[in-house]
């Protein structure tokens, strides 16, 4: 190859590359008629109100500047608490049957009854044996389709984040000294439908033990003085971290926190509380705009040892790679720069 070749290669493949770039970006470009859209109402939230913006966000970020002091946002939030509140009830009571009807003879490990019956409401004068006369196109368009089969927003959508039952917010203040109780939202499923608190423990090793929790929440203050002897010091190792507070979008030090006070964070158990759940709920990072974003509910991480695929997008392969999601993103809905932001 001659100079004058190699030279003329060297321009036209970064000119050649620098124009098919342009080309991708330019084609990623929404179209005028798709920008000037306006906001189409989301099918999957009705009832809920301030939810439905467009079929793409302002940015993909929250602001990392805050122009607002705590005061003046908790107040604010505060004050607007009992409006949250009351509609996202009227949802559910517009959408199930919250009462309380145990079932007879069915508890769980401490005797806690289990609910029993269909829960979801049917729209007026609709039963169920009309809905399966008919076929899904009537359904569609006599708009009959039951609203609690639609998916569950979260008690604030448009802010997302860890909401905790009371009883577990308790136990926690009392033991550990954090308060993890939000001034702009509480938890919203009564205390009936969620599990027996504190959960039963088993160690897979150590099946002679039965529950190891002794009746109690392990938290960081009692973990070591309860397991000790039972379990290895690799094993004491990886409780500890699973039960260390670490910053959170709405449990931290920073002026547009949720919390009252400044706090160290949450901590795994602070939601799978003794390695099970407490029906604490958050929403998944995944998707934007916002009220794209699913709620998501605890899981129990009994039977862990014999997964293979984690995360609301079961797309991680161990459980290094999902702890390391997140806290690189998971924790502040999804966001890396907020991470960075509140360490």
């Amino acid at each position: 190859m001659t100079g004058l070749e190699q030279m003329t290669r060297w321009i036209i493949m970064p000119l050649t590359a620098a124009i098919m770039s342009f080309g991708y970006v330019y084609a990623q470009q929404p179209s005028p008629q798709t920008q000037a859209q306006t906001a189409a109402p989301n099918p999957y939230l009705m009832g809920t109100e301030g939810l439905d913006q467009g079929p793409r966000g302002v940015t993909s970020y929250m602001p990392v500047a805050i122009t607002e002091s705590f005061a003046a946002l908790m107040a604010r939030l505060s004050g607007e608490k009992p409006g949250v509140q009351q509609a996202h009830n009227a949802l559910l009571s517009e959408r199930y049957d919250l009462s309380d009807r145990p079932a007879q003879g069915v508890t769980m490990d401490r005797t806690k009854p289990i609910q029993e019956g269909v829960r979801v409401k049917l729209p007026a004068g609709v039963t169920w044996e009309s809905l399966a006369a008919m076929s899904p196109d009537q359904i569609r368009d006599q708009n009959l389709y039951p609203k609690g089969f639609y998916p569950l927003p979260h008690p604030k959508h448009q802010e997302g984040g860890f909401v905790f039952p009371h009883f577990l917010i308790d136990a926690i203040k009392q033991q550990d000294g954090r308060d993890l109780r939000r001034f702009d939202v509480d938890f919203d499923l009564p205390d009936h439908f969620l599990a027996e608190f504190p959960p039963a423990m088993y160690l897979t090793p150590r099946t002679d033990l039965g529950d190891v929790t002794q009746g109690k929440l392990i938290t960081l203050t009692n973990y070591y003085q309860m397991l000790n002897g039972i379990l290895t010091p690799r094993q004491l190792e990886g409780l500890r971290l699973l039960l260390t507070p670490f910053p959170q979008q709405q449990f931290n030090a920073t002026e547009d926190r949720r919390a009252e006070l400044p706090s160290q964070g949450a901590a795994c158990f602070d939601c799978h509380s003794n390695g099970h759940q407490n029906g604490a709920t958050h929403e998944a990072p995944d998707a934007r705009p916002q009220w794209f974003r699913h709620r998501i509910k605890t899981i129990s991480l009994r039977g862990l040892n014999v997964q293979r695929l984690f995360g609301s997008q079961r797309a991680l392969k161990t459980v290094e790679d999902f702890t390391e999601f997140e806290q690189r993103t998971a924790y502040f809905d999804g966001d890396i720069v907020e991470a960075t932001k509140k360490g």
